[in-house]
């Protein structure tokens, strides 16, 4: 097998290169591709290194995958150069999520459908992911009606800029220095902002839209109605959710644990799951399980997971081996 990570020197391109040496897959060639200050970079992998290109034409000839970490825009230039080589692209951008002949797939939940793409398949958003591996095995026992999510992201989720402020801004604070943020709207250290994505007209913003639109497609459920609020926290890694879901039937607890328990890449925990508790690993931690007081048939919880991990670079590689092994 024959493999391309672009966008292979950010954050979630490296983790990209580390999963696939985690989990052992036997690729007879990896192509790393990132910007022009990039080129010529070597990057370790294994007892080799491999060195960074840049995309231009015919770069993706004779790869079977091409997993992507670049933003929506470099990802909507690279797709027909992915396509027209014949390769599958797994696309960890926003671009394609909701375009109807892409497949957005988390393996635990909706594997099968990345076997009906067209070249393309959508990786979904990394809170999206993490919140519907914890309702998903719950689904299962009874359809899913609604979902009311609160997010509280790392800084991870934008990047090696959004560690590099928290880190600034905690040494600036302790030093009185005065902040100026410049990847956050506000200063994020020892501060929490409601604020991802950009505002649309219904005043919520694109990132918790995407709790919506995505989940739809995920499960399945075109009529999912779901509420959602999305937090920047200063935690370096890992997401963590407040959910309440609500069902057809009222489920009894001690089933809704087991199922949740039994579900590949699911953890159950009674006590607290925290971000630290799940940081570089890819299962994700479900507790805080309890009955809504609110709705009968409601369940509320609270659940992490590592956002660049299971939340991007982890879930990419898994789709790619769902395929390898389906196809």
């Amino acid at each position: 097998m024959k493999v391309g990570i672009v966008g292979a020197t950010g954050a979630v391109g490296r983790q990209m290169l580390d999963c696939l040496a985690e989990r052992k897959i036997d690729c007879e060639e990896i192509r790393l591709f990132a910007s022009e200050r990039s080129h010529g970079t070597l990057i370790p992998y294994g007892n080799d290194q491999l060195m960074v290109d840049v995309v231009k034409p015919g770069c993706f000839d004779g790869l079977d995958f091409v997993l992507g970490a670049v933003s929506n825009d470099l990802s909507k230039q690279f797709r027909p150069l992915i396509e027209k080589a014949g390769a599958v692209y797994i696309d960890n951008s926003s671009a394609f999520r909701l375009e109807k002949d892409v497949p957005l797939v988390v393996p635990e939940i909706n594997g099968e459908d990345s076997l009906h793409h067209h070249g393309t398949i959508a990786n979904p958003n990394c809170s999206t992911i993490i919140t519907y591996m914890a309702i998903a095995p719950i689904a299962r026992l009874s359809k899913l009606v609604s979902l009311t999510a609160s997010t509280y992201q790392a800084v991870s989720g934008a990047g090696m800029k959004g560690i590099a402020e928290l880190s600034t801004e905690v040494e600036d604070v302790r030093q009185g220095r005065e902040i100026t943020p410049h990847v956050f709207p506000a200063q994020i250290a020892y501060n929490c902002i409601a604020d991802i994505g950009s505002m649309t007209d219904n005043g919520y913003t694109t990132e918790e839209m995407k709790m919506l639109n995505e989940g739809r497609k995920i499960m399945h459920l075109p009529d999912l109605k779901v509420t959602c609020t999305c937090v920047r926290v200063p935690v370096f890694r890992s997401h963590a959710i407040s959910a309440c879901a609500v069902f057809e039937d009222r489920l009894d607890l001690d089933e809704v644990k087991k199922a949740i328990s039994a579900f590949d890449g699911d953890v159950y925990d009674d006590e607290v799951p925290t971000p630290l508790m799940t940081s570089n690993q890819d299962k994700v931690y479900v507790g805080r399980l309890r009955r809504d007081l609110v709705n009968d048939n409601g369940i509320a919880l609270w659940c992490c997971g590592d956002q660049i991990r299971k939340g991007a670079a982890a879930n990419a590689v898994e789709i790619m081996e769902y395929v390898c092994k389906h196809a």
